[in-house]
């Protein structure tokens, strides 16, 4: 197990963490929470040997392998898959003892070293390798592109498929979900419940610490205090601790004042003296119990918009997209029909490319159509949040002169008051914004906004820099927000609480999407089967044209139900056939298992390397794949036979 007792450590003056005790044990899945600074990112240091403690001891099992994102990526020349592959490091170092004996001429070094491959599953690695990339949501044509061809999010994606390739013990995560799309979001959390190990995630996703995690790390105050749970029952255990740590505080106050009071009373009378000196020692020796205080929350609130027009903006058969340096059209989202009604809450869903930035774009007039029409109604006021917005922040400027040159008329206390409702106080509002986070630009480009009371919110991604609690201050904000919403979000419990009806961007077309998050979980999980089922027949375009088809599915969700109703009375029939199909399989995997032991034997007898057995060596190595690869198959194919079987049961 992972055991912390009485850990201090400090960075330079500030101390993190001071005589903190916890543990963790072996296949816990713990979610690490607390305010930014905290010392979070400093916990994972620690664990991969790279700062030690100043007091107090840690351990981790020795034998342990742990496994983290890279936070770099070389620009290396490399296929995707092969930069993924890298991640499993002792099958890596399998293929170099191969490499190295067959140079040699070392026939039982390099028997030994195909021994060690098989069973390291090295024939199945490219296949497995290659499920990670398409469900971090990589073309298969990209898996074979070059790292360098990749931009910083997708590079980000390629680390986190090596650190999920790596056959660890422990699985340090930091954030995985900031540069993932809903889609990949949901395919993670499914891969995460299989992982055997154990698991540490950084992340203010959380309605993904709430599926993966089973246990609570909050840093608050220089301790790490364990919780078991999931995020959203460590919120009540710890207003639970609150309201009681706060009863018994009140409690000692007035022990406190009593005493106090006494002291103050007697302390000058002699024949009182002895007593008062009595209270005075007890009181000093009392040990105070802290205030109950939440990790500094703020709440902030919209300003009530003017009215109204409505419809807010109609949009007639409008195609959104680019056009380059040479004037050529690149079309996104084509045939675009959408009448924006006064006090809708939009949802926007759909995969990373498809669009949902460029329309968006496009509704807020920064990027104009290639063709239709767009109408503005009249007095329509347009708040527009996307994240390059953060780059136009003037660097050596404050969040007083930002705000000051949106309404230079306005008395500055007034300014400094909205300000301060953003946690722009005091000095900080007077400081230039170069030194601050994104969470904190973030913070001001909101208020920036909301400052210009707008009647139409388009947010695009407004989460992806704020903690978790910012993240519930803009979630309450948005909830009672007047005005009309239009929200892309990969935070599911964001899109839930603020807005109502979803339409899906898919297939170069925007559409009614009729269902909830939970109807679109199940889409992505069953277009995700759908690819693989695609990639396993090698039918790649197959897959693509399963998964455009997929989206149309899924938009009409009655049509769906219908259908779905028709596939289980199908299936009814299908379970005899679907049990004899396993038992032929079961048949199949134990004749081949049987080969397998033989063929493993015969390549890992060095008398196998003498020169009159190299044909039927070279006969058994290729037969030892062959063999290796149908189990592989035959497995999956057990496995999807055996869920059909569920699903019918």
């Amino acid at each position: 197990m992972i055991r912390f007792n009485q850990f201090s450590l400090a960075r330079g003056t500030k101390p993190l963490f001071d005589n903190t005790t916890f543990t963790l044990n072996p296949g816990e899945k713990a979610g690490l929470v607390g305010a930014n600074g905290a010392g979070k990112s400093t916990l994972f240091a620690v664990l991969l040997g790279e700062l030690h403690a100043d007091g107090g001891d840690f351990s981790i099992p020795p034998t342990w392998q742990i496994a983290h994102v890279a936070q770099e990526t070389p620009a290396a020349d490399k296929t995707a898959l092969a930069y993924t592959l890298d991640g499993d490091a002792a099958l890596r170092a399998i293929e170099a003892r191969i490499a190295a004996a067959s140079a040699a001429h070392d026939g039982a070094a390099e028997a030994e070293a195909h021994a060690a491959f098989a069973d390291a599953d090295g024939y199945t690695a490219p296949a497995r390798a290659e499920a990670l990339l398409l469900g971090l949501g990589f073309t298969l044509d990209q898996t074979r592109e070059p790292v360098s061809s990749f931009s910083g999010g997708w590079r980000m994606r390629l680390n986190l498929a090596q650190a999920l390739m790596c056959r660890s013990d422990l699985l340090l995560l930091d954030e995985p979900t900031n540069h993932l799309d809903l889609d990949a979001i949901v395919w993670l959390e499914e891969w995460l419940h299989r992982y055997p190990g154990t698991l540490i995630v950084i992340s203010h996703d959380r309605e993904f610490l709430d599926s993966v995690c089973n246990v609570t790390l909050h840093l608050e105050q220089q301790q790490i205090k364990r919780y078991g749970g999931n995020y959203s029952q460590f919120e009540v255990l710890r207003a639970q601790q609150i309201a009681l740590q706060q009863s018994a505080y009140e409690k000692q106050q007035r022990t406190v004042a009593h005493l106090q009071s006494y002291i103050n009373r007697f302390k000058a009378q002699a024949t009182k003296a002895r007593q008062a000196q009595s209270r005075v020692k007890a009181l000093e020796k009392m040990e105070l119990i802290a205030p109950a205080h939440a990790a500094s929350p703020f709440t902030f609130e919209f300003r009530t918009p003017d009215s109204a027009p409505n419809p807010m903006m109609v949009m007639e058969d409008v195609r959104c997209g680019y056009r380059s340096e040479d004037g050529a059209e690149i079309p996104i989202v084509e045939r675009v029909m959408l009448s924006i009604q006064n006090g809708q809450r939009i949802g926007l869903l759909g995969a990373n490319g498809q669009g949902k930035s460029t329309l968006i774009k496009t509704l807020a007039g920064t990027l104009a159509p290639l063709g239709g029409h767009v109408r503005e109604g009249k007095g329509l006021r347009i708040g527009y949040f996307a994240q390059h917005q953060l780059e136009t922040l003037r660097a050596d400027d404050t969040p007083l002169q930002h705000l000051a040159r949106l309404t230079p008329d306005t008395r500055e206390q007034e300014l400094r008051d909205f300000l301060g409702s953003f946690n722009f106080s005091g000095e900080m509002a007077t400081s230039k914004i170069a030194p601050f986070s994104g969470g904190e630009k973030a913070r001001l480009a909101l208020a920036l906004i909301i400052w210009q009371k707008p009647n139409l919110l388009l947010l695009d991604e407004p989460t992806n820099h704020l903690d978790l609690e910012t993240r519930h201050a803009l979630t309450m904000a948005l909830a009672q927000f007047e005005g009309t919403l239009i929200l892309v979000s990969h935070d599911r419990h964001l899109l839930r609480a603020t807005t109502d009806q979803f339409m899906l961007v898919a297939k170069h077309r925007l559409q009614e999407f009729d269902g909830d998050l939970d109807d679109y979980r199940d889409w992505l999980l069953q277009h995700a089967a759908e690819q693989r089922a695609a990639l396993k027949a090698g039918n790649a375009s197959t897959g693509s044209d399963a998964s455009a088809g997929g989206a149309d599915g899924g938009v009409n969700r009655k049509e769906q139900r219908r259908l779905e109703a028709e596939s289980r009375q199908k299936l009814a029939h299908l379970k005899k056939p679907l049990q004899s199909r396993i038992s032929k399989i079961e048949k199949e995997m134990d004749a081949l298992n049987a080969e397998k032991v033989a063929l493993d034997a015969f390549v890992a007898d060095p008398a196998s390397y003498e020169p009159a057995q190299k044909s039927k060596l070279t006969d058994a190595i290729r037969r030892q794949a062959d063999v290796n690869a149908r189990l592989e198959a035959l497995e999956a194919e057990w496995l999807e036979t055996h869920e059909e079987l569920e699903q019918i049961g």
